[in-house]
């Protein structure tokens, strides 16, 4: 940083290493006085503040009334590097780092003055130091030797010495200057003010050194932590090369043993073929050796001869033609290897994870009320939230977080640590006996911001009664209003449902449709959400016939269950299903105001969000298996563990942005459309990207927005209206495995698709067979899109081009 400072305060100024060109060097003075507006100022760099910011209090200017002409400037390599950096006939200098003008004389930077003041404290500190005390190392006892050995010409006065200080210029003058321009000023002697700045800087000095320990200590654990981090590495590497080792011995031991198999399977082969085959050429050799003998008997045997061997090769011949040879093979020649080495490949590319994170101690925060009270013998939790060291979130888990909670007399007890995989953390304890506890919370030993708390514990005896807890138990626990059955409404085909409109179509076409209006397998009243399962299953809520239905990825039916009521376990009207990655189905129950779920086989294990949820409609599950809902009465989502503890709730009625909106003027004609069927709220369905982001259809702002996990809103896109990336109430949602947005144009009756940013790439044909109001989105195993088309009372499944 470039400041201007009056010349007595150079006597602070560092050693004669630091009196160098001020574009060369990290810290110098340079010892020329700038005209600026009629004035003459030292230009002097000092260190940057803590900040990183300029001063907010402007210099003071010292006046400067030359009275002589002063003598020649000595020039060096200043001047020379100012020159060099001042653009040619330019009457101004410039600050290369605070970008401050100061005007230049005529002749430019030969015209400048020497600042007599700098140049003699300069030459004092450059003599040799037996001028001075032999201690005289720091800037302030440099300072003294200055006055001390030699004293101080004025620079407006030529050989009069300053040893006056004038306090409300702060600068140092001669005799002569008292008497003129500072005459009106309170002047002192020079050598008394010299003994007040140096105590007020000895008190300066002694305060930072007070941060010497802390910054050793700082050094002491950064390097620690660096050497942790080696080691860390070393074993990791170590392990790494251990387990591929051992990977590959086993590989190396397989390969060895499928070969001695194979060599074994073919040496008892070959015994049985080498058996058959000697039977063989035996039997071969006795009928050519008895066919051979008895043909040359008789065509060159005498009548003698014949008669004698007749009956004897006879025999023979007769034998061998009635004996059963072995001529079927008593083996096959089947052999061969199969590897299936696709599932290992995929394993081994996948095989390992590096587990680390950005997260610090010192920027994490917690929060809760648990941190500071809490009742004795009750279960209590207060959340972590981890953060790097710019304060930017951290958004993956594994974190090494601890909590002490240790009593006054040295009791500890113990606290649970549950990671949500999300950069969260929830601490849970509960306290066994009253008292004061400090409460410690370390991330890698080091402690969260606040940490230690000081935590008290009471009996919940203790705890006065407030009124509202009062009246909330003497509320009566019935609430008005009633079921009301919606009655599905036709609509009319949109403009967008012909090819006519269509000038960029994904050209794919309907697969099948399911279903018509009834109430039987595979039958359907104003179904509303539908979900997908890795195991080829399409999941449908039919939410009027208060059921769920399960189909093949081919739309046969599978199953079907649900049973209407208020209890757990019973439906009302299920709006939003999903399935997770256990299999079970989880369903958005819009009356019952909770979440229900579902075992793979339609089997009710619990229900989440009861007494919490105003009216869900739909549902996801985020990549750490939290269950996300959005309450459509109530204008947020929540974001709940499968438990069923609240992690987070974001969202309100508005028109900002990060809000859903409320009822208004723009949407009285379509809610005039919807009157028969009951009020509709703005948020819809929801779906989970591969980011973890949240995509949220927000229905009377005719827009979809995109949050983060924490709830903290990224963007949204989409507008009211009938052209290409806009929506008349859009519904359902998915994002398919490359991050695209598929979007269900509810009052346009079509399907849109957008990028990863919600810009518009195109739109799903459906003109085979248009849509009338379509709700629910999901993305099939197989890669279609399928949709829960509600005014025609069926599901759409269509081919989708990724």
């Amino acid at each position: 940083m470039l400041r201007v400072s009056p010349a007595p305060n150079l006597l602070l100024s560092p050693s004669p290493a630091a009196a160098r060109c001020p574009l060369l060097s990290p810290r110098r003075t340079l010892p020329f006085s700038l005209p600026s507006a009629g004035l003459s100022v030292l230009w002097r760099r000092t260190e940057t503040l803590d900040n990183g910011k300029l001063p907010q209090r402007p210099a003071r200017l010292t006046p400067h009334v030359p009275r002589a002409p002063p003598p020649a400037p000595r020039r060096g390599p200043v001047s020379t590097c100012l020159q060099n950096y001042i653009p040619p006939q330019s009457l101004t200098l410039s600050c290369p780092v605070c970008r401050q003008t100061s005007i230049l004389p005529e002749k430019g930077v030969a015209a400048l003055q020497n600042n007599f003041f700098i140049t003699n404290l300069m030459e004092v500190l450059q003599r040799d130091p037996e001028c001075s005390r032999p201690e005289a190392c720091n800037v302030l006892e440099s300072a003294s030797a200055a006055t001390a050995c030699q004293p101080l010409s004025c620079p407006n006065h030529e050989g009069k010495v300053m040893e006056f200080y004038c306090e409300s210029c702060e600068t140092a003058m001669c005799l002569e200057c008292t008497e003129g321009e500072h005459r009106e000023h309170v002047t002192v002697p020079l050598r008394d003010v010299l003994e007040q700045h140096k105590s007020a800087l000895k008190n300066q000095l002694d305060a930072v050194r007070n941060r010497l320990p802390q910054l050793t200590a700082a050094i002491e654990l950064v390097n620690e932590i660096s050497k942790q981090l080696t080691e860390r590495k070393n074993e990791a590497v170590t392990e790494i090369s251990s387990t591929f080792d051992e990977l590959e011995k086993a590989l190396h031991q397989r390969k060895t043993a499928l070969i001695t198999e194979v060599e074994n399977i073919c040496s008892t082969k070959q015994k049985v073929l080498q058996a058959q085959l000697t039977s063989l050429l035996q039997g071969k050799e006795n009928i050519q050796s008895s066919c051979n003998f008895t043909e040359q008997a008789l065509s060159h045997g005498s009548a003698t001869e014949v008669l004698l061997v007749q009956k004897q090769m006879g025999e023979r011949v007769s034998a061998l033609a009635r004996h059963t040879f072995p001529e079927h093979p008593h083996e096959n020649g089947h052999l061969e290897c199969q590897v299936e080495t696709d599932g290992l490949r995929r394993s081994i590319q996948n095989l390992g994870v590096l587990i680390t994170t950005g997260t610090v101690g010192h920027t994490s925060v917690a929060t809760g009320e648990g941190l500071r009270h809490t009742l004795v013998g009750q279960h209590t939790t207060v959340t972590v939230t981890t953060k790097d060291k710019d304060g930017e979130l951290v958004k993956t888990g594994n974190a090494a977080l601890r909590a002490e909670i240790v009593s006054a007399d040295g009791v500890c007890t113990e606290a649970e640590v549950v990671d949500n995989k999300n950069g969260t953390y929830e601490v849970g304890y509960t306290m066994r006996s009253e008292g004061e506890f400090t409460f410690s919370l370390l991330l890698y030993e080091q402690p969260v911001r606040g940490s230690p708390f000081r935590l008290r514990a009471v009996k919940p005896s203790d705890v006065l009664q407030s009124p509202d807890d009062v009246k909330r138990r003497v509320k009566s626990p019935s609430g008005g209003g009633g079921h009301v059955r919606q009655k599905a409404v036709r609509r009319p085909s949109s403009m967008y449902s012909t090819t006519k409109k269509k000038e960029n179509p994904i050209e794919d076409e309907l697969i099948y449709r399911v279903g018509t209006r009834g109430r039987d397998k595979g039958e359907f009243t104003n179904l509303q959400g539908i979900s997908t399962s890795s195991n080829g299953r399409i999941v449908v809520a039919d939410s009027n016939n208060q059921c769920i239905q399960v189909f093949s990825n081919d739309g046969l039916f599978k199953m079907r269950f649900g049973v209407r009521g208020r209890s757990p376990g019973q439906l009302q009207r299920p709006t939003g299903v999903t399935v997770d990655v256990n299999g079970d189905i989880i369903v958005a129950d819009y009356d019952n105001r909770w979440i229900s779920i579902f075992s793979s086989d339609g089997k009710f294990k619990s229900k989440i969000g009861a007494g919490r949820l105003m009216g869900p409609k739909g549902v996801a599950v985020d990549k750490n298996g939290h269950i996300i809902t959005v309450d459509n009465k109530a204008c947020c989502v929540f974001i709940f563990q499968s438990n069923g503890k609240l992690v987070t709730k974001f969202g309100a009625r508005g028109t900002s942005d990060r809000h859903f909106a409320e009822k208004s003027g723009a949407n009285i004609a379509l809610e005039q459309k919807l009157s028969k069927s009951g009020p509709v709220f703005s948020p819809h369905f929801v779906a989970v990207n591969n980011k973890n982001e949240i995509v949220v259809t927000d229905f009377h702002n005719h827009s979809v927005k995109v949050y983060n996990a924490d709830g903290e809103f990224l963007f949204k896109f989409g507008s009211h209206g009938e052209g290409n990336g806009q929506f008349n109430a859009p519904t359902g949602v998915a994002v398919d495995a490359n991050g695209n947005i598929i979007v269900a144009d509810w009052g346009n009756s079509r399907i849109q698709v957008f990028d990863s940013s919600g810009s518009f790439l195109s739109y799903i044909n459906t003109s085979a067979d248009p849509l009338y109001g379509p709700q629910g989105l999901a993305l099939t195993s197989d890669g279609h899109v399928a949709v829960a088309d509600s005014g025609n009372h069926c599901f759409k499944v269509y081919r989708y081009l990724q």
